[in-house]
Formats: C-alpha cells, sequence, structure tokens
C-alpha cells in the first residue's frame, strides 16, 4: 500500500534548530512500497477495512510529498503540532477517539510495530479500555492474534471500527483494530497511554502481513502522501502546562515549524522495521574500529517505542571501555561503568562537561557519503547511566544543544556494505520451525503405521531353522 516516493525507501533526518521543541533535529520517517525480507513481493491485502466519510482532499506536491504547512487548505499540518504528550522514558502517545460513540483512549506511538491494539478489559496498570460493547460499528473478525516485543507481550482478538484524531486528519475512517484481552509486562505502572499505534510495514503485522496497517489505511482512505514525520521532544521540555513532555506526529507530510536546515535521508535497509545501516561508531571524536557489521547485529533500526539506545554487547562494551577512557574522571568505580552504581553531584553542577560525546554515522542517500549523529553528555549524564539512556536527539539543556548532525563524510574507510546479507526474520524463523516441526511429524507417522499393520510375510521356524552345534553356521565358523 505503500506508494513509491523515490526508488529506495529512505529514513529522513532533519537538522535544523528552533520550533516547538527547540529541536536541533527530528526524526520524521519517509516511506515506500515494502519489499518483503529476502527480496520476495508481499502477501496480497485481504483484511483491509472499508472506507468512511473524509471531510477534506490532502494536498500533495507534484513528486506526491507534502512538504509545507497549509493552514487554510486541505492538510493543516498546524493543527498536528503538539498533538503527542509523554516522556523519553515512557513513551509518546496521542488521543484518539475509537468506535460510535467515540471513546477517547491514549495511543502510544511505535514505529518497531505494526499493528493497532487497544486494551479490551480492564487493567491494573491502565486508566482506561475499550468496549467493544459500546460501540455501534466495531465488527469482530474472530481472529486471534498474539505480538511479542523485546518487553512484553499481548494476545487479543482482531477487529474493525471506526477512529477519528483530534489532532490529526480530518474525518473518520475504518481501521483494523486488536483488542487485548490479555498481557504480560506490556501495560507498566504509572503509563498513561491504553493502547499501541504501530507505524512500521505491514511485514511486521500479526497474524500476518495480509492486516492492513493503520497507516496502509490512513493513505488509502484519505488519500494522503505516503510520508509522516514524527518529532519527540524529549526528557526536560514539558507541553506547555501540561506537566508533561510532547512531540508532533505529522501525517501526510512536514510541518516546516518544527525544523531547520537540510533534510538528510538515509536508505532503508529493508522494509519491515525502519532498518538502516550503521557505518561506524566514535566517543569523544575517536573510532571504536570495530567492523561495520557489528554495529547492524542483528539489525539496526529506528524504533519510537524504545525508550534506551540499544547496543549489541560487543558494541556496548566497547563503547563503555571508550568512555571510561576518554573521561575526565578517572577515580570512577567500575560499578558506575558497568551502571550498577550511580554518581551524583549538586543541581547546580554541570558535570556533563568530563564526558565524551558518541557520535554514530549512518549512509546517506549516496552511499559514497555518510553523516553523524552526535548525542552530547548531556543529554543523557544527569539521568540513568551516562550514556544508554536515550534516543531523543531532540531537546536542549539550559539553552544549549544536546545533540548534532553534521555532514557529508566520505565512506572511503568504510566497507561498502556493514549489514550482514544472511540475516533471519521472525517470519522466517517461524516458517523454518513450522517445516521441521511438520517433517517430525510424518517421520512419527510413517513409524506408527510400521508399528500397527501387521507383517505380511511370516516364516513359520522348522526343526531345520533350530541354530546348534550342528548348524551349518556352526560348523562353517570352527571348520
Amino acid at each position: 500500500m505503500r506508494t513509491p516516493l523515490a526508488a529506495p525507501g529512505l529514513l529522513l533526518l532533519l537538522a535544523g534548530t528552533a520550533g516547538l521543541c527547540q529541536a536541533l533535529f527530528s526524526l520524521p520517517l519517509r516511506v515506500s512500497h515494502p519489499v518483503a525480507p529476502g527480496g520476495s513481493p508481499p502477501a496480497p491485502v485481504v483484511l483491509r477495512p472499508g472506507s468512511v466519510s473524509r471531510q477534506q482532499d490532502p494536498l500533495a506536491g507534484e513528486d506526491g510529498l507534502a512538504l509545507a504547512s497549509d493552514p487554510v487548505g486541505t492538510l493543516n499540518f498546524l493543527a498536528m503540532v503538539e498533538n503527542l504528550q509523554g516522556d523519553s522514558g515512557r513513551g509518546y502517545y496521542l488521543e484518539m477517539l475509537i468506535g460510535t460513540p467515540p471513546q477517547a483512549l491514549n495511543i502510544l506511538v511505535d514505529t518497531g510495530s505494526s499493528n493497532f491494539a487497544v486494551a479490551g478489559v480492564p487493567d491494573p496498570d491502565v486508566t482506561s479500555y475499550f468496549n467493544t460493547e459500546l460501540s455501534s460499528t466495531y465488527k469482530s473478525q474472530g481472529i486471534d492474534v498474539t505480538v511479542k516485543y523485546s518487553q512484553g507481550s499481548w494476545t487479543g482478538v482482531l477487529g474493525t471500527d471506526v477512529i477519528t484524531m483530534p489532532k490529526g486528519i480530518d474525518g473518520s475512517y475504518i481501521i483494523n483494530i486488536a483488542t487485548i484481552l490479555e498481557s504480560e509486562n506490556f501495560f507498566l505502572p504509572g503509563v498513561k497511554w491504553h493502547g499501541i499505534l504501530g507505524l512500521a510495514y505491514d511485514a511486521l503485522a500479526k497474524p500476518s502481513s495480509s492486516v492492513e496497517t493503520f497507516f496502509d489505511s490512513l493513505v488509502r482512505q484519505a488519500k494522503i502522501p505516503n510520508i509522516f514525520s514524527l518529532q519527540m521532544c524529549g526528557a526536560g521540555l514539558p507541553v506547555s502546562g501540561s506537566g508533561t513532555n510532547g512531540g508532533s506526529l505529522i501525517l501526510g507530510g512536514i510541518e516546516p515549524s518544527l525544523y531547520k536546515g537540510d533534510i538528510w535521508y538515509t536508505p532503508i535497509k529493508e522494509e519491515w522495521y525502519y532498518q538502516v545501516e550503521i557505518l561506524k561508531l566514535e566517543v569523544g571524536g575517536l573510532n571504536l574500529e570495530l567492523d561495520c557489521r557489528e554495529y547492524n547485529a542483528d539489525k539496526a533500526i529506528v524504533d519510537s517505542g524504545t525508550t534506551l539506545l540499544r547496543l549489541p554487547q560487543k558494541v556496548f562494551s566497547a563503547v563503555v571501555q571508550a568512555i571510561a577512557r576518554t573521561s575526565l574522571i578517572q577515580e570512577f568505580s567500575s560499578g558506575f561503568w558497568t551502571g550498577s552504581q550511580l554518581a551524583c553531584w549538586d543541581k547546580t553542577e554541570r558535570p556533563w562537561s568530563l564526558f565524551p560525546k558518541l557520535s554514530i554515522y549512518l549512509r546517506d542517500e549516496n552511499a559514497s557519503r555518510s553523516f553523524r549523529i552526535s548525542i552530547l553528555p548531556q543529554s543523557s549524564i544527569m539521568r540513568k547511566f551516562l550514556f544508554i539512556q536515550d534516543e531523543e536527539f531532540i531537546v536542549e539543556v539550559d539553552g544549549a544543544p544536546v545533540s548534532e548532525i553534521e555532514g557529508p563524510f566520505t565512506t572511503a574507510d568504510v566497507a561498502s556494505n556493514c549489514v550482514s546479507s544472511v540475516s533471519f526474520h521472525e517470519p522466517v524463523l517461524w516458517i523454518a520451525s513450522y517445516a521441521l516441526m511438520s517433517l517430525c511429524g510424518i517421520i512419527l507417522l510413517v513409524l506408527i503405521i510400521l508399528l500397527l499393520i501387521p507383517p505380511r510375510c511370516q516364516h513359520r521356524y522348522t526343526d531345520n531353522d533350530v541354530v546348534n552345534d550342528e548348524s551349518s553356521l556352526v560348523r562353517h565358523r570352527w571348520k
């Protein structure tokens, strides 16, 4: 369902400052027609909800991109500004009205999954849930669905219903929605959201990629350009008067007032997650000198639902060692570097000047160039364990930016491909496991049949068949 906007799928990174969050840059995502892992075409979409009314037609540029705000036209991006609330530790959520009459729920925005799901029964960790019995427009499809995340899982039933977004695209739309009936470590104590909005490709949709995703349904029904942009304002910048942090989810384009500077593109390596290619990491300007494939093991993805900058174990260890070497404070105990101990300063101090910055290099759409995102130590030093706190690159501390984006740089010193050609995706593993189970079942069935069917030929023994001292076997053996 994603209309090709360019030859490859691209993730775009916007350099700039100012705007709602005083952002150094934000993370809009540019998407195109998904190619299933391995290069095979995607499965046909069969679970496609019908359409409802739409009040306005979208504005698209000549190339299919809506790159400008249009407050008096057909897509009002300014109306979507500050439509997210939350924080970098617990996620960012969007208010959504579901069903008829509408039930208001807060929905976590997650680019690391593809299902739209809401709490369907009371849960001690959520304040509201979607009661399907109260909605005259809800239709159950009777299909069980289970989704597992890096933390937590849920099981529910697939259905469809009408949704509207108070600070989104005008109109009402019928969307595939899973009602969560059971969950484990999914809804956490203190969270203010009641469901999850998966914005990744349909290759990740459960129970199969035939389930049309939320954003694909919007693109088809609202006829908006196939692009959305996501801004997360990070720690320390609450939405005015709300006491929480916020951001913006712009559906159908990019709001220019939210950024300044150039737009950087990095290719999406495979369209399931938003998988990108990391070329190298630097700590304090020094290259870690690891094989670039280590940075992408087993995948490097942009995931708005993850609260940490997660690294492979080998890369994590190298980063810790590099920070320990380059830190201006050498008397810290080993427990600080392993995350088992905290270091405390007076609130009037600014200790981040004692630590180095972490720079991540991504390949540009021009494969011979790269650009880097640098996370400055003040983005995390005052919270948790120094450098593994957030992926929020878009805030300021005391008026100073906590991140930088720079480029271009040459890729002459980097391998032409840092992503392993052999990658085992979850769908492939499931297929392989089912194939092995089927083979074992067939072998077991054959063995059972052989045991139950009586032999066709039975030999009747005679006196001549008895092996004794006079038998030919003994005689020939001892002669």
